[in-house]
């Protein structure tokens, strides 16, 4: 089975967004597709040729990780981008946030400050599938760093390939563009 690269030009448009970045960002994306559908089919074969044995498979198997979860990060980030509008106080996702967290705006507040950290990589509201429980995590590296047994409930890009062409240096004012784009319905259904 091989991966299709999903169609974002919907998000094109939006407003802090600008048609440069996105267009970008979606071959960066287009990308990982390719190179997740290139590692599976070349670790298929080498599997049938009983190479697995190898160095070259087992680095190609490491770097599967960094593709598989570049390509779907930045699914759940394209498709949690798209929204106007605040998330609604009478929603499932914003009584939970206030209740894991004493408040939306205390939640808020730390997951821009996460975002704003310094380095690259990904800052993501995600979801303790056992206890249910919410929690901000920065992941440095698309292959390393996830909490097991989570669901990301939102996902924000923060490598400089996300804001640099628009924002520069200025990540807090990508990350305010951010909040104002986020399709808040999209990352509601990703909570159970």
């Amino acid at each position: 089975m091989n991966y299709t690269a999903k169609d974002y030009t919907k998000l094109l448009g939006m407003e802090g967004f600008s048609e440069t970045l996105l267009r970008n960002h979606f071959t960066l994306y287009q990308g990982y597709v390719t190179n997740t559908n290139k590692l599976m089919d070349t670790l298929n074969q080498m599997g049938k040729e009983g190479k697995t044995a190898t160095p070259e498979f087992s680095e190609l198997k490491r770097r599967f990780g960094w593709e598989f979860n570049g390509m779907r990060l930045h699914e759940y980030y394209f498709e949690n981008l798209g929204g106007k509008g605040g998330l609604q106080k009478e929603s499932k996702l914003y009584k939970k946030i206030s209740d894991d967290f004493g408040s939306y705006e205390t939640w808020e507040k730390e997951l821009r400050a996460v975002g704003a950290m310094r380095g690259i990589g990904w800052a993501i509201l995600y979801q303790d599938h056992l206890t249910g429980q919410l929690f901000n995590f920065w992941i440095n590296e698309h292959d390393t760093g996830h909490p097991a047994g989570c669901t990301p409930i939102l996902v924000l890009d923060v490598f400089e390939h996300a804001f640099m062409i628009d924002y520069g240096l200025k990540r807090g004012d990508y990350i305010e563009a951010f909040f104002k784009n986020i399709n808040w319905a999209e990352a509601e259904k990703r909570l159970r």
